[in-house]
């Protein structure tokens, strides 16, 4: 078994954690925004921004290969444009990383900024401070627990995407092969002995990231009954 080609280890964790940034700020402020919002179509926007989580991975690339490739609207754009192309490069793996992973961030951000009392932040907005000061100085802090739930989930979403990467960027050595397509590919040459080591690592990975997370909200959660007592 060759395992000193640690590129799949490598390129994973640059491509879930560009991916985890995005889906981090974009969740925030979209979760934030709807949740203190009523408008018409709001449900529909919220099942669209939701619907990666139950559609087949294949299907999620389907659709962003209609999108990016050379025929697709943005795939034409950025060609005609930019003299750009999305498909089977670096940059297809951070977009399936972001579309699949952007479900659980939005889900967790929407619940956090729901499950306090916005009369806190009204009291703050009567007593002149502003929508910045507030969202930093209340909303964030009460929302962190949630907020921090999303981000390890959503990494951990963006490190094991294998379907849509495989049908947007394909599986080029070095560029776009991550551990889960380096998986696929060892199996099919019959390598199951390097496809074994790098299924060994992610499920360590992940199940690494789901453990922490539940020991920090046990422990979140003492410390805030100890303060309620």
């Amino acid at each position: 078994m060759d395992v000193t080609n640690l590129s799949p280890l490598w390129l994973s964790f640059k491509t879930a954690g560009i991916a985890t940034i995005i889906v981090f700020i974009t969740g925030i402020i979209l979760a934030r925004f709807i949740a203190r919002n009523a408008f018409p179509g709001k449900s529909i926007l919220e099942a669209i921004f939701m619907l990666p989580l139950v559609l087949p991975p294949t299907v999620v690339g389907f659709g962003l290969l209609y999108l990016f490739g050379k025929n697709g609207f943005l795939g034409k754009l950025l060609m005609n444009s930019f003299d750009f192309q999305v498909v089977f490069t670096w940059y297809a793996v951070i977009i399936s990383a972001v579309v699949v992973s952007f479900p659980l961030m939005y889900q967790s951000a929407a619940a956090a900024f729901q499950q306090y009392d916005s009369n806190i932040e009204n009291a703050a907005y009567t007593m002149g401070a502003s929508k910045w000061r507030v969202f930093w100085t209340i909303s964030f802090p009460l929302a962190w627990p949630g907020l921090l739930a999303g981000l390890v989930l959503s990494f951990a979403r963006a490190l094991g995407e294998f379907g849509a990467t495989l049908m947007l960027a394909g599986y080029i050595p070095n560029v776009t092969d991550t551990i889960p397509l380096a998986i696929y590919f060892a199996v099919e040459s019959g390598n199951m002995e390097l496809a074994t080591f790098w299924v060994v690592i992610i499920v360590t990975l992940g199940f690494t990231a789901i453990l922490w997370l539940n020991w920090w909200s046990k422990r979140n959660m003492m410390r805030y009954t100890d303060r309620r007592r």
